[in-house]
């Protein structure tokens, strides 16, 4: 009895179909699916016990984060009125120095070429205007 229960069982298997297995991962930046990065994102997201101690804006009060945005907003038309009394209404070419800033501004192929550099740090940039 138990041999025409294998034979029977070892029949039956040759019936069988099977496929290949392929691996797809979940993960969009190792190839899953891109519409999984959202889910993943607010799911690592809702785990996440950390908190950034620098973030201030967490415990600001809405007064504070006004007072913020004033203070940001004056600073800003200063520094406007102060870039505008030093070179005018229009870019022109030469050197100037507004601050710890030291700009230099001339005209290239490229266009208009501003280079800044921050004279305590040693940090500098460069802005191109295109033509």
């Amino acid at each position: 009895m138990k041999k025409i229960i294998f034979v029977l069982a070892f029949l039956a298997s040759s019936y069988c179909f099977g496929q290949q297995l392929v691996y797809t991962p979940v993960n969009s930046a190792f190839g899953g699916n891109t519409f999984n990065y959202q889910w993943l994102l607010g799911s690592a997201e809702a785990q996440n016990s950390f908190t950034d101690p620098n973030n201030v804006q967490e415990d600001q009060t809405d007064l504070e984060r006004f007072q913020q945005n004033l203070n940001n907003q004056l600073l800003s038309s200063l520094s406007r009125n102060v870039f505008g009394s030093q070179l005018g209404d229009e870019l022109k070419e030469g050197s100037f120095n507004v601050g710890d800033l030291a700009l230099e501004i001339f005209e290239t192929g490229e266009g208009l070429v501003i280079n800044i550099l921050d004279t305590k740090t040693g940090e500098q940039t460069q802005i191109i205007v295109p033509n």
